[in-house]
């Protein structure tokens, strides 16, 4: 593995430690082993999204509610 794919893995998230183990399932030519710690990092990655995501809505509909009580109040005046 090069240092580019270490330097790459590491601003995808992954540990150092992790890039290591990733850079040795490689070298020692167990490839499949080292996509698959790849994939459980990409996976990792996509959680990580759909709770952010699940955040924004939380908040989204929390904005759109205080947005329609805020109308409401106004218009009542």
């Amino acid at each position: 593995m090069t240092q580019a794919m270490m330097e790459i893995l590491q601003d995808a998230g992954c540990t150092k430690s992790r890039a290591q183990n990733i850079e040795y399932l490689c070298t020692a030519g167990q490839i499949p082993d080292a996509l698959h710690q790849m994939k459980i990092l990409r996976c990792d990655l996509i959680e990580e999204i759909h709770q952010s995501q699940r955040k924004l809505d939380c908040l989204d509909f929390l904005i759109r509610n205080t947005e329609k009580e805020m109308n409401k109040t106004y218009r009542e005046r």
